[in-house]
């Protein structure tokens, strides 16, 4: 995973898109990672991943 920096990320956002289409980007400040931007089609397989995940959790509560 590549990291840049918040300033790196804010001069460069472009960049950061380019980059996060292809993996997720972590963005450090002062040094220490704050965020990661992915591309949506990641989320979103990481939300249903979650969903699938939660689903049998739900089923044994009800």
């Amino acid at each position: 995973m590549k990291t840049l920096t918040a300033k790196d990320a804010k001069y460069g956002f472009g960049r950061l898109i380019d980059l996060a289409r292809a993996e997720p980007v972590t963005v450090a400040k002062h040094g220490h990672p704050v965020v990661v931007v992915m591309a949506v089609e990641e989320f979103e397989r990481l939300k249903a991943l979650e969903t699938a995940v939660q689903s049998p959790e739900r089923k044994a509560k009800a």
